[in-house]
């Protein structure tokens, strides 16, 4: 196993204003840009070349990981110049591929958070002698995914869409965004148009007899597409949770990046991270949250599973619950926010402008 293909074009739509300035993969998760782990991961399984399947802010990318080699990889970027879906992605980047026709290619959706066992999925492949392999995870509400149900030998017999009834669930299993594919196969993928490898070329590969197999692994795993899920993969990387050789630190209650200043009486907890050159005033308490590059926490103020952007200021006693705050934005002394509330990039609260009463 040499290479893979990691799928990071996306907008990022769910999980604006995160994504404003911001490529969904490059936004931190405890403490570098979430690619990070996704490209060490795939480094300490085996992987030496990858090609990145890039779209949105492209231009990002490179200045950022270069050629791969400070993460011991070789990497190529290949841009869409229009959006081609999951699988048309997959097309286009195939002439950057050098495996033969029946070697394997590892693919990863750039949004997903997981515990996968790459080694055994590409083992699975390749003693299957399947065309395609399939990550599946267990969830216990699948009626938001596709279901993939399998027979005994775990050959995949069909792709469900979103179950509306109890009587459509036939199985808890779900594609958890994680592909060997076997080289030829990928050259079968419509060119130069938007394809949807799920909807449209895995059931069309099945449709024709092509031997799809689904290795079932319930470790951690986490769909990042939204602030809420995004906050919690930090804090769960911090705390050990979910494994990633790329953290910066010791795993635990909180990781403050060394150019950060935390006030010795603040309290950090949960996973929080501190990231680059941020600062954490005075009696601040601060859980399960992640404070980006620059941000400022004024005194007192209470952060609870939010989100604060790079360059944001946090006034002093405001109380942030849920909370996602946009790059550079001032929310004001005394301000409460909660349940989800997102607060655009550089925008501004003025004190004490929205508060809850005790029993709401």
């Amino acid at each position: 196993m040499t290479e893979a293909i990691l799928l990071v074009g996306g907008k990022g739509t769910r999980l604006r204003p995160l994504t404003v300035h911001t490529p969904k993969p490059m936004v931190p998760a405890a403490g570098v840009p979430f690619l990070t782990h996704q490209l060490a991961r795939a480094r300490a399984a085996g992987v030496e070349h990858i090609v990145l399947a890039t779209s949105y802010l492209a231009e990002v990318f490179e200045p950022r990981f270069g050629d791969g080699s400070a993460l011991g990889l070789h990497i190529e970027y290949v841009t869409e110049t229009e959006p081609l879906g999951t699988g048309g992605a997959i097309r286009n980047v195939a002439s950057h591929l050098r495996s033969g026709p029946d070697e394997p290619v590892l693919i990863f959706n750039g949004d997903i958070l997981t515990g996968l066992d790459i080694r055994a999925l590409v083992d699975t492949h390749r003693t299957s002698g399947a065309d395609v392999s399939l990550h599946l995870t267990r969830v216990e509400d699948p009626r938001a995914y596709g279901l993939v149900p399998t027979d005994a030998t775990g050959r995949v017999t069909a792709f469900l869409e979103k179950p509306q009834t109890p009587e459509e669930i036939l199985t808890d299993q779900i594609n958890a965004g994680a592909y060997v594919f076997r080289r030829s196969v990928i050259d079968t993928i419509p060119e130069g148009r938007p394809v949807s490898v799920e909807r449209e070329t895995f059931p069309d590969l099945l449709s024709h007899g092509a031997h799809l197999q689904g290795m079932v692994d319930s470790t951690y795993w986490l769909d990042l597409g939204t602030p809420q899920a995004f906050v919690r993969g930090s804090a769960d990387l911090v705390l050990g949770r979910a494994p990633s050789p790329a953290v910066p630190g010791r795993r635990g209650e909180s990781l403050v990046l060394p150019t950060a200043s935390v006030a010795p009486d603040a309290k950090l907890t949960g996973g929080t991270v501190v990231g680059e050159n941020a600062r954490v005033g005075e009696g601040a308490r601060i859980s399960g949250s992640a404070i980006l590059a620059g941000a400022v926490v004024e005194p007192g103020a209470v952060i609870t599973d939010s989100l604060v952007g790079a360059g944001a200021r946090v006034g002093a006693r405001a109380a942030l619950s849920g909370a996602v705050i946009g790059d550079g934005a001032r929310i004001g002394a005394d301000n409460e926010l909660r349940d989800g509330v997102r607060v655009w990039c550089g925008a501004e609260l003025p004190p004490g402008a929205v508060r809850f009463s005790s029993d709401q």
